[in-house]
């Protein structure tokens, strides 16, 4: 017991209030000394909470609301002499169990500042822009349920919700905006802290160093949401079509138990997906349509390249004759490239034969220009931010990269744009990545295939039928 209480933290009660006021959280997450914790239990201001709920047959955990029998498991309790069920699918945040409860805060809630003019953005919104903003801004004051801003890709979605961020804290009340790619919470909290200067922010992801959860303004992944409750007055979720929040109904009970009864959730995304785009022909759900990238531009339009025999030559790790055809016939050769492949294997796999053929091409002058990276790799950040920095030339990437970053001037390439993970969603967002800064606004994008899909066709109409739309603004 000192060992662990050698790592808490003494604090004041007020402290104590901010810090665990509308959280669910496992002992081992609040840092106070076990002395402390003891008496908050005793005075009734932190509550013990059942972690798992067993009723006849079927079970839930409280935390992710997993009710899946398949996804829990049992394990020896050392305290018990007793087998207990453990929830597999949150095992990630921390395990919980029959015998492990979480702690609900009792005390005295923590109540948020009001502030005066805490918008410190001196930008100017473009007349598309300013549609949507006011239309968010009067959604929260009406208190609407729910509220979608339907904007392409490179629309400037993140300064839409500057005024509607402002509105909300001069009001005192607390925002979050989440994200089930944690590319996209890292790229959005420098801006977002830059636009609020005076007011803290926190970033909370897997390996984000301060995690307390105390700040006024969140940003977040999907999966930190389970860690609060009944916490925030607007929920803002950014790319909310994306894998996993759209296959998880985990992170989507999270989201709901996450906010207050009254809140407003506010949708983010490029690429509704069908239940919301028939909730809003139905007119049951209040949004906004904005067509047009900032800049006025057109989207770029995916061109499509048959490839004989393209999976033989992927097979045997060797990269298509075209591919090497359009690498050199590039009409930007000093625009950086993303190359899209459909598997972290096949990303490795590639790595090596590209690398040679990027030289040999000139597309980049030294192997170190060059890199890949995917969901697991430990220097994803480090190589995104290299990227961005544009220190590296070309950056092969599996689909982590489809939506969420900004990068002002990339070609775009799809190898295999045909697999099953390449969807409608996911190649209209990849050919996004695309000619998204005012001086270089029509990046290429290209779909190497050996067959059109269905997701092929509809994502180039899609991108059209934007243009379309957009040209009439």
């Amino acid at each position: 017991m000192k060992e662990k209480d050698s790592k808490r933290i003494t604090s004041s009660p007020l402290l104590i209030s901010y810090y665990l006021s509308n959280k669910l959280l496992l002992e081992e997450e609040i840092p106070f000394p076990m002395k402390c914790h003891q008496t908050l239990i005793s005075t009734h201001q932190l509550i013990p909470v059942k972690a798992i709920i067993q009723k006849g047959l079927s079970i839930q955990c409280m935390r992710c609301g997993n009710k899946k029998r398949t996804l829990f498991s049992t394990y020896p309790c050392s305290l018990c002499n007793q087998k207990h069920y453990y929830c597999r699918n949150c095992i990630q945040m921390g395990r919980i169990s029959e015998c492990k409860p979480l702690y609900r805060w009792n005390g005295i809630q923590m109540k948020h500042i009001y502030h005066k003019n805490p918008l410190t953005w001196d930008g100017e919104l473009t007349q598309a822009q300013q549609v949507a903003s006011t239309g968010l801004v009067k959604a929260i004051q009406r208190k609407e349920k729910e509220f979608l801003i339907w904007a392409v890709c490179g629309s400037g979605k993140t300064e839409m919700l500057f005024h509607a961020i402002n509105y909300c804290l001069q009001q005192g009340k607390r925002i979050a905006i989440v994200s089930p790619r944690v590319d996209v919470i890292r790229e959005l909290y420098p801006r977002i802290q830059s636009a609020f200067e005076k007011v803290p922010v926190e970033a909370l992801y897997g390996s984000s160093v301060n995690k307390k959860g105390m700040t006024q303004i969140i940003l977040a992944t999907t999966h930190q949401l389970m860690r609060f409750k009944k916490a925030f007055d607007v929920l803002v979720i950014d790319e909310v079509d994306a894998f996993p929040f759209y296959y998880d109904d985990t992170l989507a009970y999270a989201a709901v138990h996450a906010k207050k009864p009254n809140a407003t959730t506010v949708y983010l995304t490029a690429t509704p997906r069908k239940d919301l785009q028939k909730r809003i022909r139905q007119r049951k759900l209040p949004h906004v349509f904005v067509p047009l990238r900032y800049h006025g531009y057109p989207l770029p339009e995916p061109t499509m390249k048959m490839t004989f025999r393209l999976q033989q030559y992927l097979s045997k790790k060797q990269i298509p004759p075209n591919f090497l055809k359009w690498l050199s016939m590039r009409k930007k050769p000093e625009r950086q490239l993303l190359i899209f492949v459909p598997t972290v294997q096949l990303a490795k796999d590639l790595k090596e034969d590209l690398c040679i053929e990027l030289l040999h091409h000139r597309t980049i002058k030294h192997q170190s220009e060059f890199q890949e990276v995917y969901a697991e790799d430990q220097r994803r950040e480090e190589k995104v931010n290299t990227f961005r920095e544009k220190k590296l030339q070309v950056l092969l990437t599996t689909t982590i990269l489809e939506r969420g970053v900004t990068f002002p001037s990339v070609d775009v390439a799809v190898l295999d744009a045909g697999h099953e993970v390449f969807d409608e969603a996911a190649l209209v967002q990849i050919a996004g990545r695309a000619g998204r800064s005012a001086d270089d606004p029509a990046g290429e994008v290209v779909y190497f295939h050996n067959g059109r899909t269905e997701a092929m066709e509809k994502s180039k109409q899609l991108i059209i039928n934007m243009n379309k739309k957009g040209k009439k603004l």
